[in-house]
């Protein structure tokens, strides 16, 4: 007779379990336990397979008036926290998934993640059911799921989603007392919450607090001031601080693209839509499907030459079946943040699902990359599209695995490589050095009369930058730069800098002050984020007499230093034991009228002492005194992206904007 091992191990567990220090030790090993028992999928792809299949299947279900449908999957194997996770996250409202949660309670040996309870919480939240999420944070707080752990940031984001303000300041305000700083993220979703329940003014001082207190803000910050602002009517407002973000260095997102679409075409200003396609282009975005209504609208107003290249990729693919159909008794709309989720019902009564299928799973599957894997890939019968395929790639963490699916993929009939396809290729494979297959793409490129985004080139020339391959990131910028087309001063400048990052990452000094003089004589000025960048790394080496070249070009070029860069260069000189001359750049501050902020002063203070000039530190306590003992938390701005110039313009913009008087 052969016993399996999970058979011995459950009578042990039954005799420790009446311990309760084993009591989850046990539950913990008797689920690897199971796991190893199972029978062994032949590679990561088949089981990802399985797992759709059943998630589509709990899909089903849940839409499914028989309540004794969900019952037989949850009796599988291959039910796992992955599996549940994804249910939830596909839940059609929010008494499907309490329901779902019910039922789970009854199956054996299944323990909750922290990615199943966060699911869970999100579709509470998403459906305002604000007590049963209370109740699910409570047993999660009391150890009623093991180990799962909720983060201040867990709670911020299920109450911001859920709209509860009351909650939201309560965790707020313990999150500060616990954190000495706060992350974007927490400030984005203060200042986000303020603005969808209309506290104008609330919002504005969110805004400020965070850029006061030296916290960088990120594209979905920029989001939220630009949504806010497309709410109020103040459009002229909203696309000023979308126009800053590239001197910023910030990505501008799809999302921002959209809200200004609809914003501008509601107000049928077609020309300024015009303008935003544009840049889509010359940022290389994929337009989602949402905006496809406006694109429409804009068509019907007579401007088809605009709107029908981005129409054709946001038509529905025919190719794309239905896993199955089933009566929906729920007015709640299902979650579409994912393209490739869910589809459109064929009536009031009747919803049509998508295959599920997660990117970033899938990318995972396929890390081990063999004959094998191909088969089964093939032999699942994906329906490849250009926003799928980039999907995928973008998940990719190995270039040699992305490469190889890239290379398939090509050849799966319905797909070929798209310009969108190409650049997501390049990018990955920069990013990682392998010039030579960035060459092969480019000549692809170049033969096939494609035109890159200007985005891309940029990406190309800082990914080689983090890459260490100097000389190819000036090749790119020599050689292929004209496959973007026209580029304008500005881009140019914005190019240069990208260069310039890009040689002093590799340490090319003499490269790097060449590429700033012909920069300079081809009539193109360096802004303030691309001195400053220069300056802190030339300063960081000890290499005075650049630096000050430095200083003399910004003020003959009719710029200022302002506070952030002579910051930068007080933290250089300390940096690498030249306090002395830390001092002398304090000393410029004050002549300037400009003060550091507190840490930069303790870290001068510190510096002087131990190099033994006792002096210099007592003057600089002294002219802090005279401060009243006022020092700013944090100086705006970031090396080489954000100077405290454009943080100030876009704070004007958005409160001059918002709480204005009428």
């Amino acid at each position: 007779m052969i016993i399996s091992p999970s058979f011995h191990f459950d009578k042990i567990a039954m005799i420790f379990e009446r311990f309760s220090p084993f009591k989850n030790l046990f539950s913990l090993l008797n689920q690897q336990v199971r796991s190893c028992a199972r029978d062994p999928f032949p590679n990561k792809l088949t089981h990802y397979l399985h797992r759709a299949k059943l998630i589509d299947s709990i899909r089903l279900a849940l839409r499914s008036n028989s309540p004794n449908s969900l019952n037989p999957l949850l009796q599988t194997r291959l039910l796992d926290s992955f599996v549940v996770a994804n249910a939830f996250r596909s839940a059609p409202s929010a008494d499907s998934a309490i329901s779902f949660f019910e039922n789970l309670k009854q199956v054996p040996n299944f323990e909750h993640s922290q990615n199943t309870i966060f699911a869970f919480a999100t579709v509470l939240a998403k459906f305002k059911r604000k007590e049963e999420l209370k109740a699910l944070i409570g047993d999660a707080k009391d150890g009623k799921f093991n180990n799962v752990k909720v983060s201040f940031m867990n709670l911020l984001f299920w109450y911001s989603t859920a709209g509860d303000l009351q909650e939201v300041l309560e965790t707020w305000e313990e999150y500060r007392n616990e954190e000495n700083r706060l992350s974007t993220e927490a400030h984005n979703i203060i200042m986000g919450l303020y603005a969808q329940q209309g506290m104008n003014f609330a919002a504005v001082e969110a805004f400020r607090g965070m850029i006061d207190q030296g916290v960088i803000p990120n594209s979905r910050t920029y989001t939220i001031l630009i949504e806010h602002l497309v709410r109020l009517g103040k459009l002229d407002a909203a696309m000023e601080v979308f126009t800053v973000l590239p001197s910023m260095r910030t990505k501008r997102t799809l999302k921002q693209f959209l809200i200004l679409v609809e914003g501008f075409v509601g107000g049928e200003q077609f020309d300024v839509v015009k303008s935003l396609l544009k840049e889509m282009r010359e940022d290389g975005k994929l337009p989602g499907r949402a905006m496809r209504i406006y694109l429409e609208r804009m068509k019907e107003a007579g401007f088809a030459g605009e709107t029908d290249e981005f129409l054709v990729e946001m038509l529905p693919d025919g190719r794309i079946k239905s896993v199955g159909s089933c009566e929906d008794s729920s007015d709640e709309d299902e979650d579409e943040d994912g393209d490739d989720d869910v589809n459109e019902g064929v009536d009031v009564h009747t919803v049509k699902l998508k295959p599920w299928l997660d990117p970033k799973a899938l990318a995972n599957a396929l890390k081990q990359w063999s004959p094998e894997v191909v088969t089964v890939l093939e032999d699942a019968k994906f329906v490849w599209t250009s926003r799928l395929v980039c999907k995928v790639l973008r998940n990719f963490t190995s270039p040699e695995t992305a490469w190889n699916f890239f290379c398939w993929v090509a050849s799966q009939p319905g797909f070929s490589h798209d310009i969108y396809t190409v650049q997501r290729m390049m990018t990955l494979l920069a990013r990682h050095g392998n010039v030579e297959l960035v060459d092969k793409l480019i000549n692809k490129v170049r033969r096939e009369q494609m035109i890159l985004p200007f985005s891309t080139i940029r990406l190309l020339v800082e990914f080689y930058g983090i890459s260490k391959n100097a000389d190819a990131a000036l090749k790119v910028f020599r050689d292929d730069r004209t496959l973007c087309g026209h580029i304008s001063r500005f881009n140019l400048m914005l190019l240069y800098s990208s260069l310039l990052r890009a040689l002093t990452k590799c340490h090319r000094n003499t490269d790097a002050l060449d590429i700033l003089d012909e920069m300079i004589l081809n009539g193109i000025c360096p802004d303030i984020q691309t001195f400053s960048g220069l300056i802190y790394h030339f300063a960081l080496q000890g290499d005075i007499k650049t630096v000050q070249q430095l200083f003399s070009m910004i003020r003959q070029s009719g710029m200022e230093p302002d506070a952030y860069m002579f910051k930068l260069l007080i933290q250089a000189y300390c940096k690498c034991q030249r306090a002395a001359l830390a001092y002398r750049v304090f000393v410029d501050m004050r002549n300037s009228n400009l003060m550091p902020d507190a840490a930069t002063k303790d870290l001068l203070v510190k510096s002087l002492w131990q190099e033994g000039r006792r002096k210099e530190a007592v003057i600089v306590e002294e002219r802090y005194e005279e401060t009243d003992g006022v020092l700013p938390l944090a100086l705006r701005g970031h090396v080489w992206t954000v100077s405290s110039g454009d943080l100030t313009r876009v704070y004007s913009i958005y409160s001059n904007s918002i709480i204005a008087p009428a």
